[in-house]
Order: C-alpha cells, then sequence, then structure tokens
C-alpha cells in the first residue's frame, strides 16, 4: 500500500465531486437566469401595480389611473417578487395583462392582494386543496379568482371549480368587526403564499408588510367611527307582552320571523332594513310563541349595513309607535329614558352623517364593501 500518495481511486472520487461542484453551480445559474426571464415576462411593465390598480383605458390613453377612495393605499415592493423553479411557456391572454379582476371579485380598498403568474396552467381542485392547508388558521375572510382563458373573464374560485388557470389572484380582507389584519396573520398569509407559488411553480407578487398592516389601520379606524346600531325599546307596565301579540303585529307589518331568533324587516331583495328583538335574553321561536312573553322588545338598525338608513329608521320609528299603542308600553332608549321626538330627530340626522362620511370614503352604506367590512 502506497502511504505517501494517493490511489486512482481516490483522485477519481475528488475530480469527480469537482465536476459535480461545476455542475450544480452551473445549473443554479441556469435555474436563476430562467427564473428572471419569467418574473420580467410575467410583470413587464404594462403590468398594473396590484395595489395601486392602475389601468390604462383601451382607447390607449396613458396614464389614466383608476380612481379608489381616499385611502393611499401602498404599492407593491419590487424586492417581494419571487420567482420559482418551472419551465417557463408563454402565458396566453397577453393583450388582457392590463386587466384586473372586477371589484366584486377583489376589492384593492379593502382586500391584502397576492398576485399569482404561472407558465403552466394550475387545476383548481388542486390550488383549492393546497390553500386549504396554507391558510386553514387565517380568520379574516379570503377569497381567490382567476383568469378563464377561454372567455376573457375572471371568475371566483370555489371549492367545487374544476378550471384551468394561469393568472390568479387571493386576496385576503383587512378588517371586519373583530379588528384590522394583525403581524402575525399579515405574516401567515404572505407566507403562505410564497409556499403555493413555490409548489405551483409560479410567480408570486406580493405587498410590502409593514404597508398592508398600516392600511389595516387606518382602515380600521374609520370603520370604528362610523359603526353605529341604533337601538330603540318598547318596555312593557304592570302586564307583560304575550308572544302571540308580538307575532301578530310583527307579522302583519311584513316582519319575517329568522332562524337568528328576531323578526327582520326587509327590502326588496331579503336585505334586512332593521330588525325586532327581545329586549331579554330569550329568543323568540316560532314553537314557544304562545307561552311566551316579554317584558320588552328591541328595534335594531345597523347602520353601515342599510341602504337609505334614514328610511329605513323613518320606518322602524313607525312601527315602534304603533307597538306602543297597540301593547300599551313605553318608547324608551338604553337607558330606559323615554325617547321624544326631537331626540329622534338628533338620530335621524346622525344616520345621514355617517352615510355621507361613508359615501365620501368610497364605501356606501349598504353596499357590498360595507356588507363585508361591518361583519
Amino acid at each position: 500500500m502506497n502511504s505517501g500518495g494517493m490511489s486512482e481511486l481516490q483522485l477519481s472520487l475528488i475530480g469527480a465531486g469537482i465536476g459535480l461542484v461545476v455542475i450544480v453551480y452551473a445549473y443554479n445559474k441556469w435555474q436563476e437566469r430562467k427564473h428572471r426571464k419569467l418574473a420580467e415576462r410575467v410583470f413587464r411593465s404594462e403590468h398594473p401595480d396590484v395595489l395601486l390598480g392602475r389601468r390604462e383605458a383601451e382607447s390607449g390613453d396613458a396614464g389614466e389611473a383608476r380612481l379608489e377612495p381616499a385611502l393611499a393605499v401602498p404599492e407593491a415592493s419590487a424586492d417581494r417578487v419571487a420567482a420559482t423553479a418551472g419551465e417557463a411557456s408563454p402565458v396566453q391572454a397577453t393583450e388582457q395583462f392590463g386587466a384586473e379582476p372586477p371589484v366584486e371579485l377583489i376589492d384593492l380598498a379593502i382586500d391584502c392582494i397576492v398576485r399569482f403568474e404561472s407558465a403552466e396552467p394550475i387545476a383548481a381542485p388542486y390550488l383549492w386543496q393546497a390553500q386549504q392547508q396554507a391558510f386553514g388558521k387565517l380568520t379574516k375572510p379570503l377569497g381567490w379568482c382567476g383568469l378563464n382563458e377561454r372567455s376573457g373573464q375572471w371568475e371566483k374560485l370555489t371549492a367545487h371549480g374544476a378550471g384551468d388557470y394561469r393568472r390568479l389572484r387571493a386576496a385576503l380582507q383587512q378588517a371586519d368587526r373583530r379588528g384590522p389584519l394583525g403581524e402575525a396573520e399579515v405574516t401567515l398569509f404572505l407566507n403562505g403564499a410564497q409556499r403555493l407559488a413555490d409548489e405551483f411553480l409560479a410567480v408570486a407578487e406580493m405587498p410590502a408588510r409593514n404597508d398592508v398592516l398600516a392600511h389595516a389601520a387606518e382602515l380600521d379606524r374609520f370603520c370604528a367611527g362610523v359603526d353605529i346600531q341604533i337601538g330603540i325599546n318598547v318596555i312593557a307596565g304592570a302586564v307583560p307582552f304575550a308572544g302571540t301579540k308580538l307575532r301578530g303585529l310583527a307579522e302583519a307589518a311584513g316582519l319575517v320571523l329568522r332562524e337568528d331568533g328576531m323578526f327582520h324587516c326587509v327590502d326588496e331583495v331579503g336585505a334586512t332594513l332593521y330588525t325586532l328583538s327581545n329586549l331579554e335574553a330569550a329568543l323568540f321561536v316560532a314553537e314557544e310563541l304562545k307561552s311566551f312573553s316579554s317584558n320588552g322588545i328591541t328595534f335594531t338598525l345597523d347602520v353601515p349595513r342599510v341602504t337609505n338608513g334614514a328610511r329605513a329608521f323613518d320606518r322602524m320609528i313607525a312601527l315602534a309607535k304603533q307597538f306602543v299603542q297597540s301593547l300599551g308600553g313605553k318608547l324608551v332608549d338604553d337607558n330606559r329614558a323615554p325617547l321624544a321626538d326631537s331626540a329622534l330627530d338628533v338620530i335621524h340626522d346622525k344616520i345621514l352623517e355617517i352615510e355621507q362620511r361613508m359615501a365620501e370614503r368610497g364605501i356606501a352604506a349598504g353596499g357590498p364593501q360595507a356588507l363585508r367590512l361591518f361583519s
């Protein structure tokens, strides 16, 4: 055995190791170049910014930006664009790259949006299963939509979808009545989105974390300032109100008893204008109203969730006064203080003020945005 030198086997192994390192280095550089080209092709200059939602009109007028509510929504950071492995084939419908989903599907004013662009089609069932695993711990509503390349239309993705998509949008609602998005949830969403991009060999464009948190907090502050519910009580005197009498009066006025244990006054499309509930803890149950009695009832108007809330309030007060006359009760506030017409006029004007503030923000009371935010 030659102890002073290397055997031919050792030299061969060293040479093979050096060759393997060279191959791995070359492969990584090739992958990096390929990913960069994919990102450049997907997010070319005519792409609108995901958060600012700039759109050029089909007439060719450059620089015309989509007008969003007065909220300053942050721009996506370029350093958050990540590419993952995958063969970069041409993305179809390139002439539609300037179009974003309609506001009915994702809303730049109230959603945190991640844009996905894939070189290869992603099957909806596979995506749905993967995103459930990635985002199962999110508490805020999350919506998905994809571009149907055959119709050229964006469509909502559901658990029962069967399409294939190259262009996708994930939209996480930034605030609701539980509060704004927190740091942990934003981190979970963005990290999960990157893992999905890795899994599907796609490019993901994501907003900056701090910008999302600041926008969510500001949106929540605005919502808190207009989140008003008006409650008007009718209380009984010496004799409690009989359940059968309450039901008869409510149904005669067109109110509908629903599973939540309240009577609802609804508009022509079934949206709730105001509710009638028991002032006490027990709910109204149809089968129990024959033996039911109550010492008071409450009419409630959820201001940001109602279109033409001042008009609905007037209708609610008129009905409450009918109950007072029919039942022999008293119209009072939450402190059991009598409500004079002057006080009701002040409430009416406050509702108008709230509606105006919401309109100036671009969030119509009772509209789709308000129904999502105030839930």
